[in-house]
């Protein structure tokens, strides 16, 4: 006589039943691990983007060892993050506006900015470019002293005032930087937007200025502060000669001659910047799948980590 299922004995197919609800729970556990795992190695648009704007514009911002990475984060494993930057957050409720200004940014660099400083770069000497360099740097020197000291860095505070009298009397005028090279004289480059994050302001929505890059209100602010700060706007340039309660140098009969002046001088220093990084993002344009976000990014964490400096 034939044996069905109908004849086995109940404990059998009790046992049989557990056997596939076993099978069923480990194919189920089996496809969480591959498909839902933080630990995933399919890499996300935006991390395709980041590693390669960040490579690119400071090498040494490679970790030598990847972060160890917590199972239970529902984030993925970015592996060029460094401790600390993991949890950045990227506030940018303006984005279709930022990235129009951005696009608009990029066409004037590819079509104006990186040409002019192509033939600016054949004609004036590497040596002479970062000379120039030195000399703005140099200029700014009363707002990074000032930054330092309303942070209660009087350290950094002294550092400038002995980088700006040497580089600016043996230096000649700050086209060598002579207090680096020889008085291994160095501090963090600090301004009004990190001042401002250093008391607790937050950097507000992320913004996108043309011409000027990348910002945050914050920093926005912060850059109107430095130029507030630095006595050259207000003695020689006619940025605030409308405030007749802010001494000048400069006769009115004059200021077209500075308008023209300070419009040249930053015309001089964008333009000397640009060539000397005219190999800075070389290739990342190709290979950066939203290059946008990693721009933003890579601002983002370059800010945050100069503040907690």
């Amino acid at each position: 006589m034939k044996t069905t299922a109908a004849y086995r004995p109940a404990c059998f197919r009790r046992c049989e039943y557990g056997l596939v609800l076993a099978v069923l729970l480990i194919m189920l556990s089996g496809c969480v691990t591959q498909n839902g795992s933080p630990s995933s190695l399919a890499p996300t648009i935006e991390q395709s983007a980041r590693p390669v704007l960040l490579a690119d514009a400071n090498p040494k911002a490679l970790p030598s060892e990847a972060p160890v990475h917590d199972a239970s984060s529902e984030e993925p494993l970015d592996p060029f993050s460094k401790p600390g930057e993991e949890g950045i957050e990227e506030y940018d409720p303006w984005e279709p506006l930022n990235t129009k200004f951005f696009e608009f940014n990029r066409q004037l660099d590819r079509w104006v900015l990186k040409p002019i400083a192509k033939g600016y770069n054949f004609i004036v000497p590497n040596v002479v470019q970062v000379g120039v360099s030195n000399i703005f740097y140099n200029s700014r020197a009363t707002p990074r002293f000032l930054n330092n000291m309303f942070q209660g860095k009087f350290t950094g505070a002294g550092i400038e005032v002995g980088r700006f009298l040497i580089n600016t009397t043996v230096g000649i005028g700050g086209f060598f930087d002579v207090a680096q090279h020889y008085f291994k004289l160095t501090t963090p480059e600090e301004d009004t937007g990190q001042t401002l994050g250093f008391y607790g302001v937050p950097p507000g929505p992320y913004l996108m200025i043309p011409i000027l890059g990348p910002y945050t209100v914050r920093d926005l602010a912060g850059y109107a502060g430095d130029i507030a700060l630095n006595p050259i706007y207000w003695l020689i340039l006619p940025t605030m000669h409308n405030i007749d309660s802010i001494p000048t140098v400069v006769s009115i009969d004059e200021r077209a001659a500075t308008y023209a002046i300070s419009i040249g001088a930053r015309a001089t220093e964008v333009v000397n910047d640009r060539s000397l990084n005219l190999e800075k993002f070389q290739g990342v344009e190709e290979s950066t799948l939203d290059l946008y976000a990693a721009v933003r990014n890579a601002y983002l964490q370059k800010r945050a980590k100069a503040i907690r400096e």
